[in-house]
């Protein structure tokens, strides 16, 4: 039995199938735990940077082990034992991932006091990846041991080991981001991975001495873990989303109420578009947001353009198109999934024109000029550096028309000196003379408006007074009284160097630590238990 066990390693490109497999599956984790990370700790750079190092730590620790594990007990019988419990690991991501980010969350808000989302993201990372990762990386100096018989072709078998992991690796990118993931979402990409594992090994086991015990409970988790790891919802405290989904780009949720409809892509913070079912103000940025052509003349003109950088679901869009006559706009709008939703749920008209581009690579490719532009691409941490650059406002700016105004929706009022609101606000000032700020009520947003007009704000205040809507009017006579001339510091970001994630998490750590203040008090005074009697 020995020797009928041992003759499957005798085919070598069986090998390399496992080397093959295994570099898919850790590329496919890879890009399955940014997925599962991006709800609670955004899909920004220093998300990516945690990822990839944790597991690059990973593989290299098992590179290290495999080696000399192979060394000191050429069984083959470790290796394929490895992959099950790689497998059966990678099969629960789904089932207790989101909760173990949560838990982990909940921890580090009470014990960190600055960097809670590189702290947070580190340790859900090294809980929940790198011991799989570790495992999957002890393959490959594995293999070398039970493949190189001869050293006169060693060279050539440890090359076409080499090839297999890497040309599995490559695929492993690309299926998850362009197929599995849009298709059937984050938690099946884990399973189909976690089982082409489980299958590497049965077919090792099986060719000789099965090692029942090990097959039979790792094939029971997989199963289980297909039955209870599938989950449409990923806001597992919600149930009564009306749609929750999957695109390229973006997890895609959809509230609503009597009232109105949210689009959310993001479970823990903030809501990126709204629809009020009463057809009036949204009470949100949106509306401070209006006051862009009412600066530009809109009551004064006969007609006006109005393209909107990060269209969404089209809340300014739609908000335009009803309070505003001659007035022409258009979306730019880099995920395709949510201009569908957009057209479903949000009644986003069909003659408003959205195009699916990079918002900076849309005014590259285009020479036509706007009355207003709004930007409106930052999204928590995720802001777009090349969105944020003075290069792009420059190019923003060249697009507009001479009496033009650009409004930026800046979602992360930072307090301290030198947060991302100040670094951006320098930046647009270097482009525009005349520089305006104002906080929305009751959010973390504020609105800039900016120009090249002196006379922007008379212009403004005129077509206030000229505007018939008293819905309308009384809100921009309100955000009237509290727009600020924004003085300008030096504080310039360019393309070659805008830190917006580091500026961004700084900001993301204010937000956090105010709001969890109160509750780490009552923690200080009482402990885990005062803490559990105020939360019931």
């Amino acid at each position: 039995m020995e020797k009928q066990r041992r003759k499957i390693l005798e085919n070598k490109i069986y090998l390399y199938m496992t080397e093959f497999f295994a570099g898919m599956s850790v590329m496919a984790v890879e890009l399955g735990a940014s997925r599962l990370l991006a709800p609670y700790f955004s899909s920004s750079q220093i998300v990516w940077t945690i990822i990839i190092g944790t597991i690059m730590i990973a593989m290299a620790l098992g590179n290290i082990y495999g080696g000399r594990a192979a060394d000191k007990n050429p069984d083959p019988d470790k290796l394929y034992g490895r992959i099950i419990i790689a497998a059966v690991w990678i099969a629960l991501i789904p089932v207790v991932g989101k909760y173990i980010i949560i838990g982990i969350s909940a921890v580090m808000i009470f014990s960190v006091n600055s960097n809670f989302l590189v702290w947070a993201a580190f340790a859900a990372c090294m809980i929940i990846f790198v011991f799989p990762l570790f495992l999957l990386g002890t393959v490959t100096p594995s293999l070398v041991k039970y493949t190189v018989d001869d050293l006169g072709d060693s060279g050539k078998t440890v090359g076409m080991l080499n090839a297999s992991n890497t040309i599995g690796s490559i695929i492993g990118t690309f299926v998850p981001t362009f197929v599995t993931i849009p298709a059937v979402g984050t938690s099946v990409t884990f399973l189909i991975f976690a089982s082409i594992l489980l299958a590497l090994a049965v077919i090792y086991f099986i060719s000789g001495r099965v090692k029942k015990v090990g097959l039979a409970v790792g094939g029971i988790v997989v199963i289980l873990s297909w039955f209870l790891g599938y989950s449409d919802s990923f806001a597992f405290w919600e149930g009564d989303l009306t749609y929750e989904g999957e695109s390229v780009y973006n997890y895609l949720q959809v509230k609503e109420n009597d009232r109105a409809v949210y689009l959310s892509t993001n479970v823990l913070f903030g809501v990126q578009s709204v629809y009020q079912k009463s057809e009036t103000l949204t009470g949100m940025y949106y509306d401070y947001a209006m006051a862009a052509p009412l600066m530009a003349g809109i009551n004064e003109k006969d007609s006006m353009d109005v393209l909107i950088l990060g269209m969404g679901t089209g809340t300014f869009a739609t908000q335009c198109d009803r309070y505003f006559d001659g007035i022409t706009v258009e979306g730019v709008e880099i995920d395709e999934d949510i201009t569908d939703l957009a057209h479903e749920y949000f009644h986003l008209s069909e003659e408003i024109p959205v195009y699916t581009y990079d918002g900076r690579a849309y005014l590259n490719a285009i020479d036509k000029t706007y009355d207003v532009i709004m930007v409106d691409a930052y999204q928590d941490i995720t802001i777009p550096f090349q969105m944020s650059s003075i290069e792009f406002f420059t190019l923003v700016r060249d697009h507009l028309k001479p009496d033009g105004v650009m409004v930026v929706n800046m979602n992360m009022r930072g307090q301290e000196e030198g947060n991302i609101n100040q670094y951006l606000a320098d930046t647009i000032s270097q482009v525009f003379s005349e520089v305006y700020t104002a906080d929305v009520k009751y959010s973390t947003n504020r609105e800039l408006f900016a120009s090249n007009v002196p006379e922007m704000l008379d212009v403004f205040e005129r077509n206030v007074a000229a505007e018939d809507n008293a819905e309308l009017n009384a809100a921009m006579t309100t955000i009237s009284e509290e727009l600020l001339a924004y003085e300008a510091g030096d504080r310039v970001m360019t393309d070659d160097m805008a830190p917006v994630e580091l500026l961004g998490m700084r900001v993301i750590d204010d937000i956090i630590s105010e709001e969890v203040a109160y509750y780490k008090g009552i923690y200080e005074e009482g402990g885990i238990s005062g803490l559990m009697d105020q939360l019931q």
